[in-house]
C-alpha cells in the first residue's frame, strides 16, 4: 500500500510530519494492505494563521483494488486529532465496504437444503403449504 501525504501552505509539511502520518496510517490500516493500492492524505488549516475551533482538517482517500475510491474527512482542534479521527473513519468505511463484498460472495444454500434446516423460514414454508392444502379441500 502506497501512502502519500500532502499539506497546504498553512501547515508546515516537514518530513517528520509526513513520516508520522504515514506510519500512523500504515499501522492502523495494515489489515487492508492487500486490498488497497494507495492512500492519499490531505492536511489543511482552514483558518490559516488565525486560531479557531475545529479548523484543522484531514481528508484521506483510499483506492481499493477494482473499486471506486473512498474518501473521509475529519475536523478537529489539533492536527493530531484530525488525523486520528480520519483514520478511524476510513477504517470503518473500509471494513463496511469489504464486509459487504464478502457477504455478496457467500453462496446461498439451494432451496431444498434451506427447507431441510430447522428455522423460521422452514416453519413459515410449512405453514404456507398446510394453508394451501386446506384451501384446496
Amino acid at each position: 500500500m502506497q501512502i502519500q501525504v500532502h499539506s497546504d501552505n498553512h501547515i508546515e509539511g516537514s518530513a517528520r510530519l509526513a513520516e508520522w502520518v504515514s506510519a500512523s496510517v500504515a499501522s492502523k490500516l495494515e489489515r487492508f494492505d492487500e486490498e488497497v493500492t494507495r492512500i492519499v492524505v490531505h492536511l489543511n488549516d482552514e483558518n490559516g494563521q488565525k486560531a479557531g475551533a475545529q479548523d484543522k482538517r484531514c481528508q484521506i482517500e483510499a483506492r481499493p483494488k477494482g473499486l471506486q475510491p473512498i474518501s473521509v474527512t475529519h475536523k478537529a482542534e489539533s492536527l493530531e486529532q484530525a488525523i486520528e479521527g480520519a483514520i478511524e473513519k476510513l477504517s470503518h468505511a473500509l471494513s463496511h465496504q469489504f464486509g459487504k463484498l464478502r457477504s455478496k460472495r457467500a453462496t446461498p444454500l439451494p432451496a431444498n437444503e434451506a427447507m431441510d434446516m430447522p428455522g423460521q423460514d422452514a416453519l413459515l414454508h410449512a405453514d404456507f403449504l398446510a394453508e394451501q392444502q386446506l384451501r384446496a379441500v
